[in-house]
């Protein structure tokens, strides 16, 4: 890659490519502004009293935080990407896997994000019937629209990330709160006496499970980010306190929209405000905030697999996202939620050998295997438990046993 490369995609950030705190906090916030994330708020209200949602927020939320925190911090201090630290803990070929699992899932989020923008658009502006069998043309041309212009700004890469993040987090936590205000205000009951309407047959552990579940595989590729923190330090409070924020607000608005507007998101509750014209713009915000960085993600990964520039690679990760974007929106969330659970053991392994080869890490001289068969196993084991064990929290059964199969791997390789 050419030393001139301001994504770094193939080296350590150095001093003059380091981006301020605000930056740094700015674009963590608006990666968890995620839709998806509301439809979780949804579960939660509609499974859990007002107290166990609190609860069951807080514990998911010092779960992931701790777990993207460790990886914020790690991105920092390093100044390497996700891929980057993959060669060093799964092998210069091994780094293949890890790399190629982050791209797929986030190519699919990117896709089932436009999506997500388009198809509501279609049908309350343009008053287009919409169904998984069928979809005008119309909406096809604004997922052709939010596609491109969402594909420039990852393109640009970091620097059209930061501006994005700093147009969209501000205006979507603003007015996304403010529509929220408004629905309670308007409602028969207040938010204590809402909640605890419906069956309420979710527990508090179930509940934090879902919270976990909703952004931990976005949340592996947190060191593509805060490798460009001024410091560690602030690589690990941005993350944990952007992260906690994020996506307490999302689950959040999504809690209210559903028992207030019946709706899932932010967006059915100020349509039923009569402020379409502001749902639309926090809708395509909010969503372009996190589509951005999926595609940057995906096009990171790719280059590490193919050898391409990043640019050409997030272009043709647009490019495919945005094609398949209608059919991955009706027929691939699902898919989506099972591949969530094998990044999870990716995130641990490179968290062990960061922190058990800090000062190789450090200094440069770590060694790149070809491929660390332990830590592939490890992936595929953990994905394996974590998609299939009902008990506990499925992220933390699969990073469980991609620790145990690394652990066994230094072990080994010390005697």
């Amino acid at each position: 890659m050419k030393q001139n490369d301001v994504d770094y995609t193939d080296r350590a950030v150095d001093a003059s490519g380091r981006k301020s705190t605000l930056s740094m906090f700015m674009i963590m916030l608006g990666f968890t502004f995620f839709s998806a994330s509301m439809w979780v708020g949804q579960q939660l209200a509609t499974g859990l009293d007002w107290w166990g949602f609190v609860l069951a927020m807080l514990l998911g939320g010092l779960i992931l935080a701790a777990y993207t925190g460790a990886l914020g911090f790690i991105g920092a201090e390093s100044g390497l990407s996700l891929d980057m630290l993959a060669r060093r803990s799964f092998g210069t070929k091994g780094s293949w896997l890890p790399s190629a699992m982050i791209s797929f899932t986030q190519i699919g989020w990117f896709g089932v994000g436009l999506a997500m923008f388009a198809i509501p658009v279609a049908k309350e502006f343009m008053h287009l019937e919409v169904t998984p069998d069928t979809m005008p043309w119309q909406g096809y041309l604004l997922v052709a629209i939010a596609g491109v212009l969402m594909t420039a700004s990852a393109y640009f890469g970091i620097k059209s990330l930061t501006i994005i993040s700093y147009i969209a987090v501000p205006l979507v936590a603003i007015l996304g709160t403010v529509a929220m205000i408004m629905a309670v205000r308007r409602g028969d009951m207040g938010l204590i006496e809402q909640f605890s309407i419906g069956s309420k047959n979710l527990g508090v552990i179930a509940g934090a499970g879902l919270v976990v579940g909703s952004f931990v595989s976005g949340g592996t590729a947190t060191p593509n980010f805060t490798r460009f923190a001024k410091s560690a330090k602030a690589g690990l409070w941005t993350t944990v306190v952007a992260f906690f924020i994020g996506n307490s607000l999302m689950f959040l608005f999504g809690a209210v929209s559903s028992i207030y507007a019946g709706g899932n998101d932010i967006f059915e509750v100020m349509l039923n405000l009569n402020l379409f014209y502001v749902a639309v713009l926090v809708l395509g915000l909010n969503i372009w905030t996190t589509n951005d960085n999926a595609l940057y993600t995906a096009g990171l990964g790719l280059s590490n697999i193919f050898g391409k520039s990043k640019k050409a690679m997030v272009l043709i990760s647009g490019i495919i996202g945005t094609v398949a974007a209608v059919w991955l929106y009706w027929n691939f969330c699902g898919w989506l939620n099972v591949l969530n659970c094998t990044l999870p053991p990716v995130g641990i392994i490179l968290i062990l050998s960061y922190f058990m080869h800090r000062k190789a890490y450090r200094d440069g001289s770590i060694q790149e295997p070809l491929v660390n068969w332990w830590a592939v196993l490890g992936v595929v084991a953990g994905a394996v438990v974590a998609n299939l064990v009902k008990w506990g929290f499925p992220a933390i059964n699969g990073m469980a046993v991609a620790a145990v199969f690394y652990l066994c791997s230094e072990f080994l390789r010390r005697k």
